[in-house]
Formats: structure tokens, sequence, C-alpha cells
């Protein structure tokens, strides 16, 4: 077991007083590393430096800032394989889904390390005689980025590469569950030649520490990804003060399937946005929604799929899924599950997993469930590998029920009619929205983030990430007399 540091004011510091907090891999239990467990006290420390990174990384330039991105993506591809085993053992993807977000994780470094070489202000007219006036984009100053254990590499890279393009200080603080693979891109962009003081880690107890990370008179911008609960409770703790907060939280996200949809398209979908990652993503299909016309033949085509998963530890051949993040997230969705099968829903297919299996590690027995829009599991995300159908007559119900939901992050349809698609596109209340495409796979230039309890006005990836990790300052220049 090896310990990491946190970066802080460019140098690794290990845990004090051995305050540290164990690692585990969620398919064996088994201890893989810890990283330091910092209280309050040790925040002064860490925001001290960010406050003079910021000030070093605003005079850097935005070219020099792209260069120090593209580095880190190419340190990042070069490191692949070892970052993508660090996934498999901490988060507990398979091998494939951990590749996959490495890869995601050096484009957002070169999309935005490219994005430097934008324009970052313009000329505007002024009336004044001999006058010009220009609007200009600056660095906020230091960010804090608060990132969820399901992409622990994606996420980070998400929020790092606008963040420090636009030429901001960052104080990160990892999921507790995942610390390990952000310390590890720590170090990789510090290699890369990001300044000291520019880029700073914190690893601890939310519970502990969370506030103060926020509370610090320093902070400028709050980006968090993670639960509604804890989403809303930050936006109202940082409300009246003259901060920016962008919150990625939850969702409910459904999936329409009309009857003149190509349900072999639409199974084959749906199944990739339910079941992959275990169904540990935001955007992961929760809610089946089917035009009672093709729901028998859709159900029997869904239902064989679900049944053929496999299930097991995410290094292993021929896996599907693997375990979910924790034992505590296993007990929670088997929790959801039991109660909403005590509120009327029914299994419509589940596989059948190795004996054993959920006793030696985190999994959870994905499935299938009906149930109707009382239930529990249609209200409450669950962010495990479950999906339920219900049936509807016909488009406006289908838009109805997609709509019944405090969430609003990302919804599907699937048809062949080119008028239906675009009405869903109007009428679907949510931020994200997909015609014959999952719920999931947003690319890195796509603005992503949802309505409602799903999110806030600030949305992340694309161009729209520099809109919240910038400000604008306007400027006349009088040249004559």
């Amino acid at each position: 077991m090896s310990t990491l540091g946190n970066l802080i004011g460019g140098e690794i510091v290990g845990p004090a007083d051995g305050r540290q907090i164990e690692v585990t891999n969620p398919a064996t239990g088994e201890t893989i590393g810890a990283v330091p467990a910092l209280t309050r006290d040790e925040l002064g420390r860490v925001f001290d430096a960010a406050e003079a990174g910021a000030k070093a990384w605003r005079a850097t330039g935005p070219l020099a800032r792209g260069r120090v991105l593209i580095d880190a993506a190419a340190l990042v591809r070069a490191e692949a394989a070892e970052l993508t085993d660090l996934i498999v053992r901490e988060m507990g993807k398979t091998r494939a889904e951990a590749s996959g977000e490495v890869g995601k994780a050096a484009e957002f470094f070169e999309y935005y390390g490219g994005m430097a070489r934008q324009p970052y202000g313009e000329l505007i007219a002024d009336a004044r005689p001999g006058t010009y006036a220009m609007q200009i984009r600056e660095p906020l100053g230091v960010v804090v980025l608060i990132t969820p254990w399901n992409d622990p590499l994606l996420t980070p890279a998400r929020k790092l590469a606008p963040a420090l393009s636009a030429g901001n200080a960052v104080v990160i603080k990892p999921a507790t569950e995942t610390p390990l693979i952000t310390l590890r891109l720590a170090e990789i962009l510090h290699r890369a030649g990001v300044p000291a003081g520019v880029l700073n880690t914190v690893t601890g107890r939310g519970s502990e520490i969370g506030d103060a990370l926020v509370d610090d008179h320093r902070v400028r911008a709050v980006s968090f990804t993670g639960s509604t609960p804890v989403g809303l409770e930050l936006q109202r703790r940082l409300a009246g003060r003259a901060v920016r907060v962008q919150t990625e939280m939850g969702g409910k996200n459904a999936a329409v399937v009309l009857a003149d949809a190509d349900l072999d398209l639409a199974v084959s979908v749906i199944m990739t946005g339910a079941f992959g990652q275990a169904g540990q993503r935001c955007t992961a299909t929760s809610r089946l929604i089917v035009d009672r016309r093709v729901a028998d033949a859709l159900r029997t085509k869904i239902a064989e799929r679900v049944g053929a998963l496999r299930v097991g530890a995410g290094d292993a051949d021929g896996v599907d899924l693997g375990p979910v993040v924790s034992r505590a997230a296993q007990a929670d969705i088997q929790s959801r599950v039991e109660r909403g099968l005590a509120e009327g829903a029914s299994v419509i297919s589940a596989p059948t997993l190795e004996p054993g299996l959920t006793e030696r590690g985190a999994f959870v027995q994905p499935v299938l469930l009906a149930f109707d829009r009382q239930n529990s599991l249609w209200r409450e995300e669950v962010f495990g590998p479950v999906l339920g159908m219900i049936e509807v007559d016909g488009f406006d119900e289908a838009i109805a029920a997609v709509n019944d939901s405090v969430y609003g992050l990302s919804s599907a349809v699937f048809t062949e009619s080119l008028a239906s698609a675009n009405r869903f596109i109007d009428e679907a209340d949510t931020g994200q929205v997909s015609v014959n495409q999952p719920t999931i796979g947003w690319d890195i230039h796509h603005p992503f983030g949802g309505f409602k309890d799903s999110g806030s006005p600030f949305k992340e990836q694309g161009s729209e990430a520099l809109r919240f990790y910038s400000r604008v300052k306007t400027a006349a220049v009088r040249s004559g007399a």
C-alpha cells in the first residue's frame, strides 16, 4: 500500500501525525492506498499558496498556459496504462470503461489547451470622439473544485482544464472514496509545468473540512459535482456572497420509445445508457417510457439482454458490469430496490450472479423492473444498475412522464419521425436531449448541465465552461484630444 500526498504550493505534502484515509478496491475490499486526512486548520496554508499562485498564473499568459495543458495531455496518454489500472482498482470500472475515461481526460486538456489561442476579448463601439472601447475576459482568481467518485479522473479534468486555461488558481477536493487518481493527475500537471500554488489538492472528509473549504474569503468560484442535497445546501451556503456557484447534481433520466422506433437500435442504446459503469452516472438511463403498442416486443428484447449481463471484477475478461464503488453504495442500492418492490414494483429480468459474489465485493445485481409513477423508484435517484419501465399511450403521455420529475438532466427519444424528434427536443424539460442516442455520452465540447434540481445556470464543457471561470472587464480608451 502506498500513501500519496497532497500537492500544496508546489510540494507533495504527506499526512500529518499519521492522519490518513485508506482507499479500498470495491471488488475485493483490499486496501490499495492512502491519502492524508486534512483538517480545517491546514487549509489556511492551501489558500495562501493558491492566492500567490493565482497572481503568477495570470501573469503567465494564455499561450503559455495552453502549452502546459497540452503537455499534460501528452503525459496522460503516455501513462494511460497505469492510470487505467488505478481507476479499475480504486473505483471498480471495467478496464474498457477506465481506458475510455483516461482518453477523455486527455482530450479535455488538449481542447482547452488549444482554446487558449482563441480571442479573450473584443473591441466595441464608443460614442465619444477619439475613443474606443473593449471587453476583456480575465481570470476570477482562486476557484474551488469538488469532484465525485463515479468519474474520478474525467470530472477533475473536465473542471481543471477550463479553470486553468482561463488563468485561475485551483483548490481541488476529490471524493473520499477515489482520491488516488486525482492526486496522480495533479502530479502529472505539476510535471507538465503548472507553477507552484496554481494547483493544490485537498483530501479529507467532507464532514470535517467541507464548510471551511468554501468559506475562505479568497474563494471566487465553486464548481461542485455530486448529489442534489449537497449541491443545494452548497448553493444556500454561498448565497449572498460574491462567489460563483456551479452545481452538477443528480438525475432521473428517461428514455422514450415511440411506436415507430427501431426497437433493436433502442434496446442496444438503452442497455448502454442504463447499465454501463454499473449505472453510476448522473446521466444514466433509469426510467424507460414505452408506447403501449410496442411495449411487449421491447420488453422481450430488453429482458433478454438484461438477463445475459455478466457481473464481476473490472479487470476480469468478458465482464459487462464491475462492482459499485463501495459497500455503502451497494447497501443503499439494494435497500432502494427492496423498498420499490415492497411498493409494488415487479422484476422483469435480472441475471444470475456467481454464488458469493455480493459477499466478496460491492457487487449489485442489475435489474429491469416494472413500476408505476407513484413508486419511489420512479422519483428517487438510485445511482446503480436499476432500470424501470412504464407504458404510455402516445407522445403526449410520454413527454408528460419525462417531465414528471424534480430532476432535469438528460433525456432521450427513439423515433423515426423528424416531427416527433423536434417536438421532443422542444418540450423535454432537460438540459441534455438525445434522439436515437443514449442519455449518456456527451463530448468534451458539448455544453453540459441540467435543469431544475439537476443543475445550476452555469454549464460545464465547451466554451460555456470558460464563461464560468472568467469575468468580463469593460475598458474605454481615449486616444486623442
